[in-house]
């Protein structure tokens, strides 16, 4: 079994291998994003897991290493896109990709990426290839669709937190999901093996996704990434702005309300005064006892994995670290 740290060095070389050759490509002015973006590092989650996954039955993993490029490069094409949509300016404190290029540039790099993946996939040599494929493209399809809810609840105040768990689940959970899956499968476990680490891999992509909304409201700018406010700058219907307008009193909620209709603020005065109402509900706590409820979840699929014991070890760590736990 490889570890994490190392299943991480062979991703990130091969990704830089993969980077090389594109410099390579005309027009340059195509591929210069896609390297700015590759090159912007990233904890290579999805990689790393779609290896682990394909490790728990395979030490042969030079088959599997396309596959995880694909699913690193498809995951940097929607942030370039949704980087656009959101009007983000930061990503791994560096300049968003249409910052630091132009919007076209972006799109268009970000096109190419999302054919560049199924390239890459499709190197891969498994019985199971079809499969992947067809597990990629239906990620791919739910992906899209969970961007569209997201861009849905911008117009709309009636997002219930169930719309918005479903939401993430579909633009985050799943890809994460399908990295395990198709790992397994690459890898020659069989279905119902498969599907039971993709269950593992929703329950902690709910986690994960709701920790990364958390930490958007209450983390530390240096650490996270991006900027700290953001969504309650964009009123990003999350997990906590729905909490707190589902549980605020009237006069918590017109407060609210107020400031999501207002325009001409200061950014740094309604971070403070949305933040202060989520203090005075306990959002921070509320969201973290749902984080807590997925991880435990997760944890119990990853329990009863018909896999030795041993190699679990590595999912069940790297899980705990993607939440900041010490389970």
């Amino acid at each position: 079994m490889y570890s994490v740290e190392e299943l991480q060095r062979i991703v990130n070389e091969e990704i830089v291998k993969r980077a090389s050759e594109l410099k390579k490509r005309d027009p340059a002015e195509l591929y210069a994003p896609v390297n700015y973006s590759l090159e912007m590092g990233g904890k290579r989650l999805r990689p790393v897991l779609l290896l682990l996954g394909y490790n728990l039955f395979s030490d042969e993993l030079k088959n599997a290493l396309p596959a995880s490029v694909a699913i690193e490069v498809f995951h940097n094409f929607t942030l370039l896109h949704d980087d656009i949509m959101d009007h983000a300016r930061v990503r791994r404190n560096q300049p968003t990709v249409h910052i630091q290029f132009s919007e076209n540039n972006a799109i268009l790099s970000g096109d190419v990426m999302a054919f560049l993946s199924y390239q890459y996939l499709m190197e891969c040599k498994s019985e199971n290839l079809l499969n992947v494929v067809q597990l990629f493209t239906q990620t791919a399809i739910e992906v899209c669709e969970g961007q569209q809810l997201d861009m849905d609840f911008e117009e709309r105040m009636n997002v219930s937190a169930a719309d918005y768990l479903q939401m993430i689940r579909l633009k985050t959970a799943v890809l994460l999901a399908c990295g395990l899956k198709a790992g397994a499968l690459l890898g020659n476990a069989s279905e119902e093996v498969a599907s039971h680490l993709y269950d593992f891999g929703l329950n902690l992509g709910m986690a994960f996704q709701l920790q990364d909304d958390l930490l958007d409201t209450f983390g530390d700018q240096q650490t996270f990434g991006k900027q700290i406010g953001g969504d309650i700058l964009a009123n990003k219907k999350t997990y906590l702005l729905i909490k707190a307008l589902e549980n605020a009193s009237a006069v918590q909620r017109k407060k609210l309300v107020l400031w999501m209709d207002k325009t001409g603020y200061d950014a740094k005065t309604k971070i403070e005064a949305v933040t202060a109402i989520y203090n005075e509900l306990r959002i921070k706590e509320t969201t973290a006892a749902k984080i807590d409820s997925y991880f435990q979840s997760s944890e119990k699929y990853l329990q009863s994995l018909p896999v030795d014991e041993m190699k679990k070890a590595n999912l069940k760590n790297l899980s705990a670290k993607m939440l900041k736990r010490n389970h």
